[in-house]
């Protein structure tokens, strides 16, 4: 690995993130499954957990290939109502009613409203639900040789919104909001007129949650009403919910939700199942609430995702070239995004303890690694002072350090011994080099930890806009490590020089 002095300005954000696709686990037995996801009992018990209703569909012989229908019993007149839920178009073109290109004053989640339809997407906060499809109720007689007496479509869509801090959403309380956006594109005038009830459960031990606002686009009071007598029939409609958590310690959230309709013209309300945040050993979309961090105040998250944590490597080039390429060697290629390698955060409510019984910190794991008697290899002098620098971090379970760990190690001999220096070789050019005091042929390549001599400059800058609090990391949470310098890098094998980003 071969690099520059640190550059003078950078443009690489740390700590920004990119909304990633996602397949829900227990999207309702109304709903179609995708991606091959199946269901099984665990989905039952969520929704019993939930404390909501679950519909048994009532798949009859006219449904469309693919789609699933709930009906409601039978009225006294031999009538019932039926809801019929179609996969999304991904071709789906908004309504006229829809406001123009910017995201309306309702849309709680703001970078979800230009998303394509047909697919999921999340970050650490937000969750936009755009593969849910359309929901078709279907006025109809007993009598299987008659045809519907009245239909009407609607389009639906949902959204989770959490605050990472307590007064992030302008309330003073640990917060998670969702809502459902409802976009009608037909109503049969027979039906007179169409009601939708949207009923959302949760699991929360330690919450108080509001009942559902209807808004319209302008996020003006409105009501889930439908008719096409209406001056504009076919109006969006937002329903919105807060919760918000006033507990101790930390609670994940399951959270179910289901639609019930009823139209003018008679029958029995009906009512679709559309699933909950998850089975219980996914729970993508199950809000984390804590007060654990002591510097930031309580708040929520979406645990689920996994965020990326980028270091400058415009600022921190040895860093970068060293981390990157103990990801290509180490067995488990810890906090690589290229191997799927996932690093677990030590938090402040780990319960890992030392040989001794005590408390295991990630100062513990730092000083096994790296002992005061370590000395740094020396080094041409424009590097200036070097520090010990150990990967993986003393502050994950993938430390060399920790006990018990993948990677855990006697101590810091143990580790591939590396440090930065000028390359030797008549240019201004530095590289990572073997520090062979310890291993006389130098790192093999099966180490399952790493120690180098790094400039101080750049072991302390590489981390210094790590958000452990604003993401709420907690004990074991995962997280990746990139180094965007360095990630065009074919092989650890041969020697790769480092782009500016």
């Amino acid at each position: 690995m071969t690099f520059p002095a640190p550059q003078t300005s950078s443009t690489i954000d740390p700590v920004a993130q990119t909304e990633v696709e996602f397949t829900r686990s227990d999207p309702g037995p109304a709903l179609p499954t995708t991606a091959g996801i199946g269901r099984d009992g665990d989905s039952r018990e969520t929704a019993k957990k939930n404390k909501r209703p679950r519909v048994s569909p009532d798949t009859t012989s006219d449904a469309k290939p693919g789609t699933k229908r709930t009906c409601s019993t039978v009225d006294a007149k031999g009538h019932k109502l039926c809801i019929e839920l179609n996969p999304p178009d991904k071709n789906e073109k908004k309504s006229p009613y829809l406001a123009a290109a910017a995201a309306p004053n309702s849309e709680l989640v703001g970078w979800c409203y230009d998303k394509p339809s047909g697919l999921d997407y999340m970050n650490r906060t937000d969750a936009c639900m755009k593969s849910i499809g359309s929901a078709t109720l279907i006025f109809t007689d007993t009598d299987p040789d008659s045809p519907a007496l009245g239909t009407a479509s609607f389009n639906v869509e949902q959204r989770i919104k959490t605050y990472p801090t307590k007064g992030d959403s302008g309330s003073n309380f640990a917060e998670f909001d969702q809502q459902i956006v409802v976009t009608p594109s037909y109503i049969d005038p027979v039906l007179r007129g169409v009601t939708l009830r949207w009923n959302v459960g949760n699991s929360c031990l330690a919450c108080v949650t509001s009942n559902v606002r209807w808004t319209d686009d302008q996020n003006s009071p409105a009501d889930a009403y439908w008719s096409i007598s209406d001056l504009n029939p076919y109006e969006v409609r937002r329903g919105n919910v807060t919760t918000q958590w006033n507990g101790m310690g930390k609670e994940t959230i399951d959270l179910g939700w289901s639609i019930t309709a009823t139209v003018n013209a008679g029958g029995n309300p009906a009512t679709a199942d559309y699933g909950t945040s998850g089975l219980a050993f996914v729970r993508e979309l199950a809000p984390r609430c804590d007060d654990i961090l002591g510097s930031a105040a309580p708040g929520c998250v979406l645990p689920y995702f996994k965020p990326t944590y980028t270091v400058d490597t415009n600022l921190n080039p040895a860093a970068g070239a060293y981390y990157w390429l103990m990801q290509e060697k180490m067995p488990d290629h810890s906090g690589s995004l290229k191997w799927d390698s996932l690093l677990q955060y030590l938090g402040p409510d780990s319960t890992a303890t030392g040989p001794d019984g005590s408390a295991w910190t990630s100062k513990k794991s730092r000083d096994k690694i790296c002992p005061t008697s370590w000395t740094a290899h020396p080094s041409d002098s424009s590097l200036g002072t070097r520090t010990c620098d150990e990967y993986a971090m003393a502050s994950t379970h993938e430390s060399g350090g920790f006990p018990g760990g993948v990677n855990e190690v006697t101590g810091g001999d143990k580790c591939a011994q590396l440090y930065a220096d000028k390359m030797g070789d008549g240019s201004a050019n530095f590289g990572l080099l073997a520090d062979t005091r310890v291993a006389v042929n130098g790192p093999t390549g099966t180490e399952e930890c790493g120690r180098a001599a790094i400039p101080a400059t750049q072991n302390s800058g590489a981390f210094n806009k790590y958000p452990a609090p604003s993401w709420r990391l907690l004990d074991k949470d995962g997280f990746f490590l990139s180094n965007p310098g360095f990630e065009h890098c074919t092989s650890a094998a041969t020697t790769c020089a480092w782009r500016k980003v």
